[in-house]
């Protein structure tokens, strides 16, 4: 006989090395993570690049070429085939509105997707319009206009991303949405008074995108100036 109880006995073997992990789980810094915690966070991080918002983008991407080679089928002004195009293009503004809804919402932002978004955006409509004008449907100068501010405030935007981020604008989400749908109503070949109408669709979106373009120059000098005027005041601080 020790004295000592043979359960306490038993239990101080048992749960010997449980306390020496939870002491040095404590001196860690912590409380010690639900097993296998670890291994389902480094999964989630690994994978987190193939969720469904990034995924459409990458649709977005692999439909740049497959939309230019049927807009350009059979010379490019067979119907059957722009309108098969008009349907690869309908698709890409489509996902373009659901991936960021889908990543700011479900927390699924990635360094890929804010890169990939973008450019995936720039790169379907940069390719209608190149193949229009290519075909002659569509006045060079209305491609360089729209592809020219939309790539203008692109570099705008990383030369200001120091002092803060532009937000987007209604009149910028409008001007998206018209650019779409006159670009779509210049990729089938419609005849008639449709044919009039995608001209006027096409103006407004002209417009938006010169009036838009000027209204983030205005905001990104304001911005900069702010974010000027800031560190300057937090440099006089600490000096004084």
């Amino acid at each position: 006989m020790t004295g000592v109880p043979a359960s306490a006995a038993n239990g101080s073997s048992k749960t010997g090395p449980s306390q020496a992990e939870a002491t040095s789980s404590e001196a860690e810094g912590g409380t010690k993570p639900p097993r296998g915690a670890k291994i389902a966070a480094a999964a989630v991080n690994q994978a987190s690049v193939w969720n469904i918002a990034n995924l459409l983008t990458m649709l977005r991407l692999l439909l740049v070429p497959a939309f230019v080679a049927l807009m350009l089928a059979d010379g490019g002004y067979d119907p059957a085939w722009r309108s098969v195009a008009w349907a690869a293009f309908a698709v890409a503004m489509i996902t373009d509105l659901f991936d960021g809804h889908l990543a700011r919402t479900y927390n699924l932002v990635t360094d890929f997707g804010k890169i990939a978004d973008p450019i995936a955006d720039k790169a379907i409509m940069g390719a209608a319009l190149i193949c229009l004008s290519g075909l002659g449907d569509l006045p060079w100068w209305v491609t360089i206009v729209i592809l020219g501010r939309e790539l203008g405030i692109t570099l705008l935007r990383f030369l200001v991303i120091r002092y803060g981020v532009i937000p987007a604008s209604r009149g910028g989400k409008l001007k998206t949405l018209t650019q779409g749908v006159a670009v779509g109503m210049y990729i089938l070949a419609l005849t008639g008074w449709l044919a009039s109408l995608r001209f006027w669709v096409m103006g407004a979106a002209v417009v938006l995108t010169v009036v838009t373009g000027l209204d983030y120059v205005r905001q990104a000098i304001v911005l900069r100036r702010q974010g000027i005027a800031e560190r300057k005041a937090a440099l006089e601080e600490t000096e004084a």
